[in-house]
């Protein structure tokens, strides 16, 4: 039986804790990885707040994360935490946040200093703008013949050897290895510029993924949440389907502050196993708080109905017009 935990700073979790906590599955060439662990701690979420300089979610998931890669090319796009809370706004600057911050303060009949109280120097409403973290790193290639593969001897310095001496056999064997290791390293920018996400028109194939076949991996992973002090929620979650053609991965943001406005951001990532093309589509949307309640309403549900409705963006996202679209894929094919 494993030691129990004595300090908050102790670290957590330990190499076995993560790797019971990871599955992971292989289509094609890709391998689809997904890990679930409980809430961060006091010392680790201590630690993420100094590096991030903000305040993390109450309910904070360090250690979660879902991740995509292409074996042949080491390509991979992943979903963590910290990433997610690095792309949240860390400054005041933004006039939206301001606005919708005095209409909370509005609402509730509050005063200036109560305005002042809300606006902090972040976006409080953790409304991240992340699409996930893209990483490439190639395979090592093949070994290189070994230029020193035959024993060389090199005579010991004499009196008579000086620094300006012309190269020995083994000075050679150094600049043809220095020549190669350049090289490779060459080809794997090369490789790394290669493998970029690139703007694109051909939309991922939603009609395909309708379809009922069976489902090979699936899981479903938490990244961070939020009540924002009870006036809403801010949750940032992932999904991952994989079938054996085609996965589907979803990354949502879904951010409610009440009485003010409501805010979806969705990032797909859709692979497709027989061409090793990845498409990425990020779909941001937002509308007014009551403006959300009165289309729910105008699709025949009832007051209390629209309430429960509310809390699931799965209800509503549809019906919320789009701010911002991007569509762009990568072809990892060699």
């Amino acid at each position: 039986m494993a030691a129990p935990m004595t300090s908050p700073n102790e670290p957590f979790p330990r190499p076995d804790n993560k790797a019971s906590a990871t599955s992971s599955h292989r289509q094609g060439n890709f391998v689809i990885t997904s890990r679930k662990l409980p809430i961060s701690k006091a010392g680790p979420i201590d630690a993420m707040e100094r590096s991030l300089g903000i305040p993390v979610p109450e309910m904070i998931f360090g250690d979660n994360v879902v991740g995509v890669r292409h074996l042949p090319t080491g390509w991979a796009v992943e979903f963590g935490a910290y990433d997610a809370l690095d792309a949240v706004d860390k400054t005041d600057r933004n006039m939206l946040q301001v606005a919708y911050a005095r209409s909370w303060s509005a609402s509730r009949e509050q005063t200036s200093a109560g305005i002042k109280d809300v606006v902090k120097p972040y976006d409080w409403s953790y409304s991240t703008t992340y699409r996930g973290t893209v990483t490439s790193t190639p395979l090592p290639p093949p070994a290189a013949p070994s230029f020193a593969s035959t024993p060389t001897h090199t005579p010991a310095p004499t009196a008579t050897t000086t620094a300006t001496t012309t190269d020995t056999p083994a000075d050679n064997t150094d600049t043809k290895e220095e020549a190669q290791k350049s090289k490779e390293e060459e080809e794997g920018a090369r490789k790394g510029k290669r493998y970029e996400f690139r703007p694109t028109d051909q939309p991922i194939p939603l009609e395909l993924l309708k379809r009922r076949d069976p489902i090979l991996f699936f899981d479903e992973v938490m990244l961070y949440e939020s009540e924002l002090d009870d006036n809403g929620i801010s949750v940032l979650s992932v999904k991952v389907r994989v079938h054996e053609r085609r996965m589907l991965l979803l990354a949502r943001l879904f951010m409610r502050l009440d009485n003010v406005v409501v805010r979806v951001r969705d990032t797909r990532v859709y692979v497709d196993f027989a061409t090793d093309r990845v498409t990425r589509e990020y779909t941001a949307r937002e509308l007014g708080f009551e403006d959300v309640k009165r289309k729910l309403l105008m699709t025949g549900l009832v007051p209390d109905a629209v309430t429960v409705a509310m809390r699931d963006a799965n209800q509503f996202a549809d019906l919320l017009p789009i701010v911002e679209h991007t569509l762009e894929s990568v072809s990892l094919k060699p």
